[in-house]
C-alpha cells in the first residue's frame, strides 16, 4: 500500500479506498487516521450536499450536517470526515459507515476516539454489526486495545467469539498477528474446543513463549486417561525446554514417576528441576543418580550441570576433573556445574578461554566475569590479537570490560 500520508492525499483528492491504501493491514487504519488529521487545511475537505449536488466544503464555511445526506457522499469523503480533526465532523460521518464494509475499519477506530460523543455514537453502530464482520477485523481491534479506550470493541469480540460457531475461530488461530493468535487461543481453551492432542502439538510447534505455556497446561489438564501417550509423547519431546518441563511435570500426576529419571540430565535447566521435583514426590533423591553418572562413564552432558545444582561442594571435586572431559558438551555442562555450586575459580576456569569449542569458551567467559579483576592486561591483550579465534578474542574484550580496563586501541 501507499505510506499514510500519501494515501491521504490521495483521498482528500477524491481516489477510492481500495486505490490509496491497497490491500491495507491493521496498522494502516491508525496511521491513516494520524496522517488525514495532519493534511494542511487547502488539502482537507468534506463534500455536503446543498442544492442536491456535491461540492467541496470550504475550510471557514459552516459545519455540514451530514446526517441529512448519509448515502451521498462519495468513499473517500466520507473517510476524510471520519477522520476529521472536529469531532462534530467526526460524529456526523459515523452514520455513513452504515452498509458499508469498506469504512468498518475506521468505524472501529471512532470507537476509541478521545470525544465522548464520537466515541460512544461509534460503540452503539458497531454493536449492530455482524459477528463475522467483526471477527475479520480482529487485528485491528486488538491493535487498538493498547489504547485508552480501547476496551470496548475487545469485549465485544470476546462476547462473539464465546458465543459463536467454533469454525469462526479457525483463521484466527493461525493468524500470522501474534496478539490475535493469543486472544483466539484463550477463549478456544476457555470454551474447551481443542483437544489435548491438538493442544500439545499447538505447544510444541509455536515459538511463542505465551502460546505454549497456555497450550501446554491446558493440554495437560484436559487430558484424559487414553490421551496420556499422546500428549506426554509429544511434550516431551518438543524443542523448546520449557514445553519439556511441563510435560516432565505432568509424569507425577499421571503416575509415571520414574520416566523422570531419563530428564535428569536435560539440556535444558527447568527441565532438569522438574526431572528432580517429580522423582523426589516418588521418594527418590537424585543427588546419588547424578554421583554415579558422574564418576562413571559420562555420556549425557547434562549430568554435570545436573550435579552442580544439587549437590553440594563436596561434589566440586568430581566436576573439575570433568573441564577437562574429551566431548566438548560435558565441558559445557562440568562449567555450569561449578557455577552452580559457587565453586569458580580464576585458575581452573581460564584455560577454557583457550579452548577449541566456542560454546565452551563461552560458558567459560560468563563464569569468569566476576574474578575478571585477576587477569593481566597482558594476558588479555594476547587472546585479542587478530591470529586468534573470533570466540577468544570475544572472550578478552567481555573480560577487559568486567576488569574495568580501557581496551588497547590501534
Amino acid at each position: 500500500m501507499n505510506d499514510a500520508s500519501t494515501a491521504a492525499r490521495q483521498l482528500a483528492g477524491g481516489a477510492s479506498l481500495d486505490k490509496a491504501l491497497g490491500h491495507a493491514s491493521a496498522e494502516c487504519w491508525p496511521a491513516l487516521d494520524r496522517a488525514i488529521r495532519d493534511l494542511p487545511p487547502w488539502e482537507l475537505g468534506v463534500h455536503v450536499a446543498p442544492a442536491g449536488r456535491w461540492v467541496q466544503w470550504p475550510w471557514n464555511a459552516p459545519l455540514p450536517i451530514l446526517r441529512r445526506t448519509p448515502r451521498a457522499a462519495s468513499e473517500s469523503a466520507s473517510v476524510i470526515a471520519l477522520c476529521h480533526h472536529d469531532g462534530r465532523i467526526r460524529e456526523a460521518a459515523l452514520d455513513l459507515t452504515s452498509g458499508s464494509p469498506a469504512l468498518l475499519p475506521l468505524l472501529i477506530v471512532r470507537c476509541t476516539d478521545w470525544a465522548a460523543p464520537v466515541r460512544e455514537r461509534a460503540r452503539a453502530l458497531l454493536s449492530e454489526r455482524s459477528g463475522s464482520a467483526l471477527v475479520h477485523h480482529a487485528e485491528l481491534i486488538l491493535l487498538l486495545a493498547r489504547r485508552e479506550q480501547g476496551r470496548f470493541a475487545v469485549d465485544l469480540l470476546d462476547r462473539l467469539l464465546r458465543d459463536g460457531p467454533a469454525a469462526q475461530m479457525e483463521p484466527l488461530l493461525t493468524s500470522p498477528d501474534r496478539a490475535t493468535r493469543r486472544f483466539s487461543h484463550r477463549v478456544a481453551v476457555d470454551r474447551g474446543l481443542l483437544a489435548p492432542g491438538r493442544l500439545a502439538r499447538l505447544a510444541a510447534d509455536s515459538g511463542d513463549a505465551s502460546l505454549q505455556d497456555l497450550c501446554a497446561d491446558a493440554a495437560i489438564a484436559s487430558m484424559r486417561d487414553e490421551d496420556h501417550d499422546d500428549v506426554l509423547g509429544v511434550l516431551l519431546k518438543a524443542r523448546n525446554g520449557r514445553v519439556r518441563a511441563a510435560g516432565v511435570t505432568a509424569l507425577r500426576r499421571t503416575g509415571r514417576h520414574d520416566e523422570a529419571r531419563a530428564r535428569l540430565t536435560d539440556r535444558s535447566g527447568v527441565v532438569r528441576a522438574c526431572a528432580r521435583y517429580v522423582l523426589r514426590q516418588d521418594g527418590t533423591d537424585p543427588l546419588p543418580l547424578y554421583r554415579a553418572m558422574c564418576t562413571g562413564e559420562v555420556t549425557e552432558p547434562g549430568a554435570a550441570a545436573g550435579l552442580g545444582e544439587c549437590g553440594d561442594r563436596t561434589d566440586a571435586e568430581t566436576l573439575w576433573a570433568l573441564v577437562r572431559h574429551p566431548e566438548a558438551a560435558v565441558r559445557v555442562h562440568a562449567v555450569t556445574g561449578l557455577r552452580a555450586l559457587d565453586a569458580v575459580t580464576r585458575a581452573g576456569l581460564a584455560p577454557l578461554i583457550d579452548d577449541p569449542s566456542s560454546a565452551v569458551v563461552r560458558a567459560a567467559t560468563r563464569a569468569l566475569l566476576p574474578h575478571a579483576n585477576g587477569f593481566s592486561r597482558e594476558w588479555l591483550s594476547a587472546r585479542d590479537a587478530p591470529d586468534r579465534a573470533r570466540a577468544v578474542r570475544v572472550a578478552a574484550q567481555r573480560l577487559y570490560r568486567a576488569a574495568g580496563y580501557a581496551r588497547p586501541t590501534g
